[in-house]
């Protein structure tokens, strides 16, 4: 799907759990301010105020619930925040930069949960058909090794109902991960993750302004 002219700019941001995506997000931010670009920085599941509270359900590790009552809750985030937040934002004329958005249900919900069972994916793809108007014009998929991911991650906070998941889930949502960018290469740009937050954000640069023909000046 792509935007009518001088409507915003729609990035995701994709990867496994401790890829560095909060620190390239702010940096990619940054930039873009400093080229005079406004922008939305949001995430999901999240992004608006009812989302919110939907995240808080979905991460905590308390929350028992089967994997179809999983997969509606983060559809329902996401219908929330793309009405209440990216389309206006859009619509303004601001770049909404997003930290995971439909990808990650696909690889999460779709290829970990139902390990890439077909019935689970084409759930997943009616739901983003019947309620997603807007996908993003460019995903960065933040590409690190699963451990070497996991062992970042863990040196942050204590882990969510997401990343206390076993290894092998994980290597299930990379494979999702690369499955996409294949059949998606026109949107999805693979970003090497290893490296300064520096070396990152600079290839993710490179990238950005190549896509939408920004002078690289920044």
């Amino acid at each position: 799907m792509s935007n009518p002219p001088s409507i915003g700019r729609f990035i995701s941001f994709e990867g496994t759990e401790g890829v560095g995506k909060t620190t390239a997000i702010e940096q990619l931010c940054v930039r873009l301010q400093a080229a005079g670009i406004d922008c939305l920085r949001t995430r999901e599941p999240g992004g608006s105020p009812f989302a919110e509270r939907l995240r808080k359900i979905l991460l905590d590790p308390a929350t028992d619930i089967n994997d179809d009552t999983e997969l509606l809750l983060m559809f329902a985030a996401r219908c929330d925040h793309m009405q209440q937040v990216i389309l206006p934002a859009l619509q303004r004329g601001s770049w909404v930069i997003c930290d995971r958005f439909t990808d990650s249900t696909i690889a999460y919900q779709g290829f970990a949960r139902a390990h890439g069972d077909s019935v689970a994916l084409t759930k997943i793809e009616s739901l983003i058909e019947q309620f997603i108007p807007q996908l993003p014009e460019l995903t960065l998929w933040l590409d690190l090794p699963v451990l070497e991911g996991m062992a970042r991650a863990g040196k942050r906070s204590a882990a969510d109902r997401f990343e206390q998941q076993a290894t092998d889930f994980f290597n299930r949502v990379y494979a999702g991960f690369s499955a996409l960018a294949a059949e998606h290469p026109e949107r999805i740009q693979r970003i090497d993750a290893s490296g300064t937050a520096d070396e990152v954000s600079a290839r993710i640069w490179q990238v950005v302004t190549t896509q939408f023909e920004m002078t690289n000046s920044q």
